[in-house]
């Protein structure tokens, strides 16, 4: 899991800063901006299957889950004309609400049959933006006796999933 650090040199103040994480109602990136995330897009290109695999399992679900659009694909040829792979839909559809992002059904069936690839992106994207872990370090400098210190405080970690944190940590560290 990738953690962000940010580290905030301050004189003391009076009242700490604030912070609010703000969570949107939207996907952090359009369907067509595989650019914003050059790895996800190649690995998708190179080896679709193992991507949609390993996608399915960050999400939490079961690794082979993607492989059944594969036998969807095989039922096209012989006996069930059906145009919207099943398991990219759901996984859409899944994310979706998972995250509360705004959208209907019927545009994640447009995604899923017209630009599974693209489509299959975007949901590896937000997937991994929104499992991604920020922590906010405050450092300030103390004087204790002749010698200056820098304390860190640590107030929580901010997530984008429900956690239970610990009070906030003070580090001493010589300078």
């Amino acid at each position: 899991m990738a953690t962000n650090v940010f580290i905030s040199n301050q004189q003391p103040q009076p009242q700490p800063p604030t912070l609010i994480a703000v969570h949107s109602n939207q996907w952090s990136t359009g369907i067509c901006d595989c650019f914003d995330d050059l790895e996800v897009c190649c690995f998708a290109y190179c080896c679709f299957p193992c991507f949609a695999c390993k996608t399915t399992s960050d999400f939490g679900e079961c690794f082979c889950l993607p492989l059944l659009d594969m036998l969807w694909t095989s039922m096209q040829f012989f006996c069930v004309p059906t145009c919207t792979p099943p398991i990219a839909m759901s996984m859409r559809v899944a994310v979706r609400h998972r995250y509360g992002i705004e959208g209907g059904m019927a545009a994640d069936c447009i995604y899923a049959t017209f630009c599974n690839l693209c489509s299959w992106c975007q949901v590896a994207r937000e997937i991994k933006r929104r499992k991604s872990t920020h922590t906010v370090i405050n450092a300030q400098p103390a004087f204790v006796g002749a010698q200056q210190y820098m304390v860190t405080s640590q107030p929580g970690v901010i997530t984008s999933q429900p956690m239970i944190s610990t009070a906030p940590q003070a580090v001493l560290t010589p300078m």
